[in-house]
């Protein structure tokens, strides 16, 4: 008679990771996000420096193109160029940040509530801290606090530029945290400019703005496929919006959630996943940087940019980005952690957290919408406002170089461990360890190589053997002892 079995003892519970390895799908969506959005960041810089030079050069030449007005005045239409970027080309945008956020719901890393517990929290402190930092020295430095939500943003595209210029390769989990947090970012940024941007509405447009939009979701519904649908609805419901007082962009936001970013079987990639794949090229290669050409142009001389130091409102959005941004995301990343007795990945120390969240403090798109909604009335201090976006993103960008360079070394190792593929199979082995059929491949490879050395070892003993001098010299990798003879 067989002995029992002895139970097995029960397996402990597997403890959350704070900033763990991704899934192997998610990984490869984040790759590829961020591969399109690493261009457009440098499109970006580019277009951001281009400004500023054609601003600080032939200043009035600017003003006067970027003031241009064109458009049907009968629908209310007649914009600047200005406006159109603001208002009509960054609906692009926020209609791919609608995508990600929808995508991020039913299908990445906020679709359960424990694990989007920390991503979120880290990005309401990361918005929090910089506002509360902004009305803190603008109370005491009775400024305008208006502009307190200013430096509540983070740019995803301008901080992966900065990660291309410096060189530095993020492990994904650090790539995956920038992300999410850049989305909770815009998800509250477009809440923010909702409620608190909105001028007086008309009723009527934004009825017919709704009716357009249930037209636009009840077609998705139905499978109705073609751009020619699809593009023309989209345009009548943004200029419905814009014209009933809500911000156009709110339209393309609306949009991007109504559509499908889950799969069906057999589908390699939901329509949501498709559109932004056709779309987010356009919006990162195109829109942000035509808006960043027409919006970041501002004076940048010696007395200018130490008015940002003394004036309580620039100070504020300075001090906001810099400190704020880092502090808050730290911190509520570290709190999240503390309280849901999550573990912080073994390959990642703290300061890994903290760089990225001084990444993090770079605000350009969105701040820069912001400041010039903040400030409509006075737009000396509007242009002001976005000379201190600029300057608080410059120094956030230095100083989370400094930081990330410092780890350089331990971001490429294990960079180059996650995208290690030695049976070619197209999945990183990091992936398939613990699998039977991939350790039976890597058997064979490195069976087949030993094999090959020993016939070449062979050959090498042959050809001494030939010549009379089969020696240990004639074999590649003997050992030898000091003195050049055999150990």
């Amino acid at each position: 008679m067989a002995a029992p079995t002895p139970p097995s003892a029960p397996t402990p519970p597997s403890s959350r990771k704070v900033l763990g390895r991704l899934s192997l799908p998610e990984r490869k969506y984040v790759a590829d996000a961020l591969r399109t959005e690493t261009v457009g960041g440098v499109l970006l810089l580019v277009a951001a420096i281009a400004a500023l030079i054609w601003a600080n050069t032939f200043g009035s030449g600017y003003e006067a193109f970027r003031g241009l007005h064109f458009g049907p005045g009968f629908l209310g239409l007649d914009l600047s160029v200005q406006h159109w970027a603001a208002d009509g080309l960054l609906a692009i945008f926020f209609f791919v940040a609608g995508i990600e956020l929808k995508r991020e719901l039913v299908a990445g890393e906020l679709r359960d509530p424990k694990a989007a517990a920390l991503p979120v929290i880290a990005a309401l402190c990361g918005m929090a801290v910089p506002a509360l930092v902004y009305v803190a020295v603008n109370v005491l430095g009775d400024g305008d606090t208006g502009g307190w939500a200013v430096p509540t943003a983070t740019d995803i595209a301008f901080a992966l530029a900065v990660l291309a210029v410096i060189g530095t390769s993020l492990p994904s989990a650090l790539r995956a945290f920038l992300l999410t947090l850049a989305v909770v970012d815009d998800l509250f940024a477009i809440l923010i400019i909702a409620i608190f941007f909105t001028s007086d509405l008309n009723f009527l447009a934004l009825g017919g703005a709704f009716v357009g939009l249930a037209l636009f979701w009840l077609l998705l519904r139905a499978n109705v496929r073609g751009w020619y649908v699809y593009v023309p609805l989209a345009l009548v419901i943004w200029g419905l919006m814009y014209n009933s007082g809500v911000h156009a962009t709110i339209a393309g936001v609306a949009m991007g959630l109504m559509l499908r970013c889950s799969r069906r079987e057999g589908e390699e990639h939901s329509p949501g996943e498709h559109i932004e794949h056709l779309v987010r090229p356009l919006s990162a290669g195109l829109a942000v940087p035509l808006f960043a050409l027409f919006s970041a142009g501002v004076s940048v001389s010696g007395g200018a940019i130490a008015d940002v130091f003394t004036k309580p409102e620039t100070l504020g959005v300075v001090l906001g980005l810099v400190v704020g941004k880092a502090v808050g995301i730290f911190g509520g990343t570290w709190l999240a952690a503390r309280f849901t007795k999550a573990e912080l990945n073994e390959d990642l120390v703290w300061p890994d957290v903290f760089a990225v969240a001084t990444l993090a403090g770079i605000g350009f798109t969105v701040s820069l919408l912001i400041g010039e909604l903040a400030f409509t009335d006075n737009l000396e201090l509007a242009d002001e406002v976005k000379a201190a976006v600029l300057i608080g993103s410059l120094i956030a960008a230095l100083l989370s170089s400094v930081l990330l360079k410092l780890r350089v070394r331990k971001y490429r190792a294990l960079y180059d461990e996650e995208e290690r593929d030695e049976d070619m199979d197209g999945i990183p082995d990091i992936y398939e360890v613990g699998k039977p059929e991939y350790h039976l491949r890597m058997a064979e490879i490195h069976e087949a190589k030993a094999a090959e050395h020993r016939r070449l070892a062979t050959l090498c003993v042959g050809a001494g053997a030939d010549t009379g001098t089969a020696t240990d010299d004639n074999v590649p990798g003997a050992a030898r002892d000091g003195r050049g003879g055999p150990a």
